[in-house]
């Protein structure tokens, strides 16, 4: 039987990178990023960031390039293409489907102050219950930042994108969206299924800007003549899923149904859960969009926790107390106190405001310590217990919301190579923890094999999943861990 290949494309903000996946057994063949340094991000002003949507393409192209190289595969054998992307970022076409402007990306902040106007004259309880958030700084807010800022580009625009509908255009020449995308940028109704023509209004923005969707998992568009020339594909290969970023790695993680998390933590970290019914945080502490699998029949939300002080806390208390040894070494001599670390607790929220705190900016604190009875090892371990118990302190307000957390997925990096890290977010939550090795730009390519149906699910798409460990609740220690979460939980409430 001929080879059979899906190609993942992941279009972050320092680089893209390509996967191809043999549909067959499932196995990466190859894998390169383009940048090998990170793209540059333009902040003309302070809190902005840009990027040219032609960069992403060109980096498309040179990873795309390498790994069919490495891998000695022709375009004919590639039968489908997946998307996975930077959430919340503005792209504005004129009818050329040409950009009118660099894509502002998810980490600009201007958008702010219209995101809040539109939240308090809208009303808190007319957006939550219709967009599930508050409109704050995602995608709308930026296109009415343009319309007020810009009146000369906006009467331009054509089309309206997110980061990965502008790389399918580049390679089918077709505009098209998704729910969770429209979701993700605050133009989706929840409550009436369709286009939230009600915050269009608001900021006088016309619907005919929004681009015409298709389900996540389905032929969205086939590779054009012109891109199939420039990057050695087949004309009419299908692109057949798209997801942003955060939904993706859930999907990358086989995480899809009601109770299931995903979860990161690298610089910031983040719980990613899956809620079967349509709900929201009353204080928007959280967000909700529609995840990948969502359908009008078939309720399936994505609830986003964001933690922004995760592993920037413990690459500090690396830097700063224990310099002289390894993170492997640094885990170990964690381990060599007991939980709780024996009163100290260190709340981790040193990396700015947090949304899971109400927006409140409360800096990181250390509580407890004793100059005759602790050591670095208590703060090593406290600095690893709060950053778990701040993860615990968010799900528990997504169990609030209903969802049921049974089961973490997550991949092995960044904190979750830590034992100490992984026992106590598994004690003090209850949850099996389950540990992968995948990537995101290996997850779309499995959601391409999806959409074209060479998988019949997600079941059989991610059966040959490495599960690498699996790491159970020790019954045993759950008191003492759940005592230690509340005694750091207290000290968090008096700060807060």
């Amino acid at each position: 039987m001929a080879n059979r290949y899906l190609l993942g494309f992941d279009v972050g903000s320092s680089s893209v990178k390509a996967s191809l996946v043999n549909a067959d057994n499932g196995k990466c063949v190859a894998s390169a990023f383009y940048p090998e340094k990170e793209a540059p991000i333009m902040a003309v002003k302070a809190g902005w960031a840009e990027q040219d949507p032609n960069s992403w393409w060109e980096y498309a192209k040179m990873s795309l390039k390498k790994i069919m190289a490495d891998a000695n595969v022709v375009g004919e054998e590639i039968k489908a293409i997946g998307i996975s992307y930077q959430m919340h970022g503005l792209v504005c076409v004129d009818k050329n489907l040409q950009p009118l402007r660099p894509s502002i990306i998810w980490c600009d902040s201007r958008a702010v102050p219209y995101g809040e106007k539109a939240f308090k004259d809208l009303g808190e309880e007319m957006c939550l219950s219709h967009l599930l958030n508050s409109p704050g700084n995602f995608t709308a807010a930026k296109l009415a930042w343009v319309k007020e800022n810009e009146p000369s580009v906006y009467g331009k625009i054509y089309k309206v994108m997110l980061p990965g509908d502008y790389l399918a255009m580049r390679l089918s020449g077709t505009v098209n969206t998704t729910v969770s995308g429209l979701s993700e940028g605050m133009f989706w109704d929840f409550k009436k299924n369709k286009v939230a023509d009600f915050l269009l209004n608001y900021y006088g923005i016309d619907e005919s800007l929004i681009s015409d969707i298709v389900p996540s998992f389905s032929v969205q568009s086939e590779v054009s003549a012109e891109a199939a020339e420039e990057l050695g594909l087949k004309k009419g290969t299908p692109i057949t899923y798209r997801g942003g970023d955060q939904p993706n790695n859930a999907l990358s993680l086989n995480v899809f149904e009601p109770g299931e998390i995903a979860s990161t933590a690298g610089t910031s970290g983040v719980v990613y859960g899956v809620l079967g019914e349509v709900n929201y945080d009353k204080k928007s502490r959280v967000n909700t969009f529609a995840h990948v699998n969502h359908t009008q029949d078939n309720t399936r939300l994505g609830v986003l926790l964001c933690i922004n002080g995760t592993g920037i806390l413990n690459a500090w208390v690396h830097r700063n107390i224990t310099p002289d040894v390894s993170y492997a070494e640094m885990n170990d001599l964690a381990a060599t106190v007991p939980i709780g670390s024996e009163g100290v607790t260190i709340i981790p929220f040193g990396n700015g405001a947090e949304r899971v705190l109400e927006n409140k900016e409360i800096g990181c604190s250390i509580s407890g310590l004793n100059f005759n009875k602790h050591n670095r090892a208590h703060l090593v371990r406290a600095a690893q217990e709060g950053i778990v118990f701040s993860f615990c302190y968010g799900m528990e307000i997504m169990q609030q919301m209903g969802m049921d957390i049974r089961k973490i997925h997550a991949g092995k990096a960044n904190m979750f190579l830590s034992p100490l890290f992984r026992e106590t977010l598994a004690g003090v939550s209850g949850a099996t923890i389950e540990l992968y090795d995948t990537d995101g730009s290996v997850g779309a390519a499995k959601g391409a094999g999806i959409g074209v149906g060479i998988y019949k699910d997600n079941k059989e798409a991610f059966a040959t999943l490495d599960k690498l460990q699996v790491i159970e609740p020790d019954a045993q220690q759950q008191t003492a861990y759940r005592s230690a979460y509340e005694n750091w939980k207290e000290k968090l409430l008096k700060n807060i």
